[in-house]
Formats: C-alpha cells, sequence, structure tokens
C-alpha cells in the first residue's frame, strides 16, 4: 500500500511541443491534452513524443507533377479533431455523446467525461481518477478509489478499509469508511463501522442494518430496519416495512402508514442554492 500511494504521488512536468506550456501530470500517464492550447501530447516512459513535421518540397523537373483533384480546394477547414468515439457516435447516432458527470475524489471538482473512459484526470488538479468498475465475490481488505460502480454480492464483504466509489450496492457484509458520489444501496443485513457519505441512501425491505458510524446523505429511503444517526440535506422517506431508532436529521420526515421512529427528530433549513 505504502509504494502504491508513493508511485500515485509522483508527478512529472510536461511541456506542450505545440506552444511549450508546462504543466503537471502523475508519472503514470500515456497521453494528456495541453492545458493552454488543447494540443494531444501523447508520453512514453514520462517523456513527450514529438510528431514529426511535414514540410512541402518544389517538385523538380523529373518528377511527375502531382495531381490534385479540386474538390479538395472546396471542403472546409477541421479546427479540431474530435476522439474516435465522438466522431463514431455523431456519425452514426447524429448527435454527440452524452457526458458523464463526476466528482475528483481528490478536491471534489465537477466536470464531465465520455461514457466509456476507464480512467480520466481531474480538470482542476490534474490527478488520475480511475472509472473501473469492482464485483466483489470474497473477502477484501484493500481500499477501493474510483469513481465506477461497486458491487459486493451475498456471501463476500469488505472490512476495515475506505471504499470511494459512484454507485455501491450491498449483496454481502460491508465494514467499511463509505464515500459514495451516488446511489448506497443496503439489501443485507450487518454493522457498518466506519462513517458514510453518500448522494442517495436506500435501504431495501428486508435488510437490517446498524450504523456506528455518522451518515450523511443528500436523501434517504428507508424500507428495512435501521439503527442510527442520520442527517439529510432532503427528505428522509419512510415506507410501510421501515424502522428507524436513532436521530433523524432532515429537512423533512416521511412516514408511511405502518412505518415506525424511535428518537429525535430534528428539522434543518436548506440554504437557497443548495
Amino acid at each position: 500500500m505504502g509504494d502504491e500511494a508513493q508511485v500515485e504521488r509522483k508527478h512529472i512536468q510536461v511541456m506542450c511541443p505545440q506552444c511549450e506550456h508546462s504543466q503537471n501530470e502523475p508519472s503514470i500517464v500515456v497521453s494528456t491534452v495541453c492545458r493552454s492550447c488543447g494540443q494531444y501530447i501523447s508520453i512514453t516512459d514520462q517523456k513527450v513524443v514529438v510528431p514529426p513535421k511535414y514540410a512541402t518540397r518544389l517538385a523538380t523537373l523529373e518528377s511527375p507533377p502531382v495531381q490534385h483533384p479540386t474538390v479538395a480546394e472546396e471542403l472546409p477547414k477541421i479546427e479540431a479533431k474530435p476522439g474516435l468515439f465522438d466522431r463514431f457516435f455523431k456519425r452514426f447516432a447524429g448527435k454527440e455523446p452524452v457526458k458523464r458527470k463526476l466528482h475528483c475524489y481528490h478536491c471534489s471538482h465537477l466536470f464531465s467525461v465520455v461514457p466509456d473512459a476507464q480512467s480520466t484526470q481531474c480538470a482542476k488538479c490534474g490527478s488520475y481518477i480511475s472509472l473501473r468498475d469492482y464485483t466483489i465475490d470474497q473477502a477484501w481488505q484493500r481500499q477501493i478509489q474510483t469513481r465506477g460502480n461497486v458491487i459486493v454480492l451475498k456471501g463476500a464483504a469488505i472490512k476495515g478499509v475506505n471504499v470511494q466509489c459512484h454507485d455501491l450496492l450491498v449483496l454481502g457484509e460491508l465494514s467499511a469508511s463509505v464515500e459514495c458520489s451516488g446511489k448506497l444501496t443496503i439489501r443485507s443485513h450487518g454493522k457498518i463501522v466506519g462513517n458514510v457519505q453518500c448522494d442517495e441512501l436506500c435501504i431495501e425491505r428486508g435488510a437490517k442494518v446498524e450504523f456506528q458510524g455518522e451518515v450523511k446523505a443528500r436523501a434517504a429511503y428507508i424500507d428495512g430496519e435501521v439503527r442510527g444517526n442520520i442527517t439529510c440535506v432532503e427528505k428522509i422517506i419512510l415506507e410501510r416495512k421501515a424502522r428507524l431508532q436513532g436521530l433523524a436529521r432532515a429537512s423533512g420526515l416521511v412516514m408511511r402508514a405502518g412505518a415506525k421512529h424511535s428518537g429525535l427528530m430534528e428539522v434543518v433549513q436548506v440554504a437557497e442554492g443548495e
């Protein structure tokens, strides 16, 4: 873990061959884009690969004349070359691909990437961001840091580590600190030791969960049994089979017929613009 963290923190200086702009990049980067002029930069062995420059030469008397099609003179000039996926999608679908929004897990900056990307760099801090998906089917004790999705299958477990991802679906055991930029869904029983932060918390029917740390979410949907203190910016919704024991702090509490809540309820005011 120490060696891997040291490698991830190592950066190199990359100079654009087009405008000579210098920028800081992770040492594992193989390509990037100049933040000054937008030029594509290829990198091999931590060195910039300078593209060949083509020059025009005059034909000699012995050389046959070069025939140029007249239609080429009427073609419009292309200012920028889109990526292969963008060109394919635009050609056959007739529209631009819908980009995916994500938060950098280093500086929390929000930006967009193409939907089929496997990794990217933060447009603000330049940090490497993995978009890999994980399917956990056994005992797992390594940190997970990605903006992809994570699934913990039945019979599998994540214990004693930090999990950073987009959507997290728990069918097995989870005993870790969690930070989800998307939805945290729990369908199993167990105790979650660490703190939990997510956009939406969903405890499905039949699940029994005890949160021993702090839980923060934008909104919460509960249809199982929950023990713990939950803080939401928006509402907490308790469905018919919901049983919530502990402090509920939110802008409102919605209880369906049959739902039960034992504990304090605090109403928080949402500031304008949030």
